[in-house]
């Protein structure tokens, strides 16, 4: 399961330089429409921050001083998703303003 966490949390991150970086190239040559982050809305941003959550929970609950089975690194990985997934949603819809034209 290690190898699922890794894979998952690399994808996360990848997604999250692209949202970042591709997101202040659009800025910077004037096209806010190739914004990756607003192409891909708050869903797209909720899978990122879900894969980022889940590989960062799973690989924490792998490498623990706890002696936790697979099954309970599992249900850690699970929890990391789900609050990786839905903090990236709610910042999206609250308040974030990365949805935002120019200021």
């Amino acid at each position: 399961m290690v190898k699922v966490y890794s894979v998952s949390l690399a994808l996360g991150v990848i997604g999250l330089l692209v949202v970042i970086l591709g997101g202040a190239l659009a800025e910077n040559v004037g096209h806010d429409e190739r914004d990756p982050g607003r192409r891909l809305a708050a869903p797209g941003r909720a899978v990122v921050g879900g894969l980022v959550g889940f590989g960062m929970g799973g690989l924490s609950a792998e490498f623990s001083t706890f002696d936790l089975t697979w099954p309970g690194a599992l249900a850690v990985a699970t929890v990391g998703l789900v609050a990786g997934g839905l903090w990236a949603w709610y910042s999206s819809r609250t308040g974030s303003r990365s949805d935002a034209g120019s200021l």
